[in-house]
Order: C-alpha cells, then structure tokens, then sequence
C-alpha cells in the first residue's frame, strides 16, 4: 500500500470510528444537570458509553496513522508542529474516555456529587484541547495559503477553524449554556468543524506528493 492510499484510507476510518463513537455515546447529561440524573443516564447508557469508548480506542491508531503521513505531508516547521498538535489530541482524548468508560462501569454504585465532580473533569477536556488543535489548523492553514502543500480552499477553511478554536478558549470559564465547558461549543461547533478540516485536509494532502525536510518550501499558487 503507498503512503497516499494509507494516508486517504487512516483519514476515512478515524473519521467514521470517531463518528461512530459520538453516535454510540448519544446525549450525555447537559453541564448543569444534577449528580442525580448524570448518575440514571450513566446506568441507562452503561452499554453505549463502553461502544462509543471501544470506537474511540480503535479510531487511536487510524489517527496517529494520519498525524504521522500528514507530517509528511506538510513542509518542515508546519509538519512538525502538525505532529506535536495532533498527539497531544490523542493523549487528551484518551484521558477524557477513561474517566467516562470509569464512571460507567458501576454506576449504581456512584455517589451522585461524585459522578457529577467527574464529569466535570473530562468535560473539561473541550477547553483544554483547543491548545493543541490550534496547532494542527495553524500548520494546515500555513501548509494551504503560504507553502502551497495543500489548495488554497483548504488552507481557508482550517484559518477559519483555527479562529473558532482559538475563540473556543473562552469555554474555560463557561459555566452555562453554549459557552460551557462541554457545552455545544465543544462538542458540537469547535468538534465538527476540526474534525471536518482534518477530513479534507487529509484527503487533499493524499493527493499530493510528501514534502521532505530538505525541500524547499514552495510559494502558494
């Protein structure tokens, strides 16, 4: 297999894996809800949080498969940074779903504050992964519009990504409504729009050849 159809193909299933896992996983409870209700959705959803966390652990390698050829893909700096982004992304990710697969592996056993401390914690995994996907959608922003590694189109789209999440930041303080930390700023608007930018940013940079360290980084056409 070449590294463009490898590249292509790991860009396809960590997208379909990652999507499979949010529509496994369902509705979670809302930021405000009380210990009381996370604790019934825990035990009414006990069986999709283990789908969704099971999905979520196959996507891991597709995605790292990706973030490895994307770098490739990507002239000198822009790559590199491509790379760090993305594995802090995994890392977090993976902390974010042991805390939630934890909690529902006996959820009739939970103190409610309890479950309710904890899933604050990995809801907090929204406003802390901003910093690193800034990284991944400022590389391919560059990647697009500077060093002509991607179409120009691309490159637009990941700078306005790159914006959002920058702006998405502000869900740190967030404690109700679509600006809370695991609100639909995270999980819906900033989520679906990186995970749409790395789709087609993967499936242009598929296309085109690798760039080396010792390439020349060309102009944007």
């Amino acid at each position: 297999m070449s590294r463009s159809t490898a590249l292509m193909a790991s860009t396809i299933a960590f997208v379909a894996l990652y999507l499979g896992a949010v529509l496994a996983l369902g509705t979670p409870p809302g930021v405000n809800d009380d210990g009381a209700t996370v604790v019934q959705w825990l035990v009414d959803h006990q069986q999709a949080v283990r789908w969704s966390t099971w999905l979520s652990t196959l996507s891991a390698p597709f995605f790292a498969t990706y973030a490895v050829l994307m770098r490739e893909r990507l002239a000198r700096t822009a790559g590199r940074f491509f790379l760090l982004g993305a594995s802090a992304v995994l890392v977090l990710t993976s902390l974010s779903a042991w805390v939630l697969a934890g909690l529902a592996r006996r959820p009739d056993s939970l103190d409610p504050a309890t479950a309710r401390t904890l899933l604050d914690v990995s809801a907090y995994w929204g406003p802390t992964l901003t910093g690193f996907t800034v990284l991944t959608l400022g590389a391919l922003a560059v990647a697009g519009l500077r060093h002509g590694r991607l179409p120009r189109w691309v490159g637009m789209l990941a700078a306005v990504a790159f914006v959002e999440q920058a702006v998405e930041t502000v869900t740190v303080f967030g404690r109700s409504g679509f600006i809370a930390a695991g609100g639909p700023m995270n999980t819906m608007l900033g989520a679906g729009l990186t995970v749409v930018t790395w789709l087609v940013a993967g499936i242009a940079a598929a296309r085109r050849p690798a760039a080396t360290d010792g390439d020349a980084e060309p102009a944007a056409t």
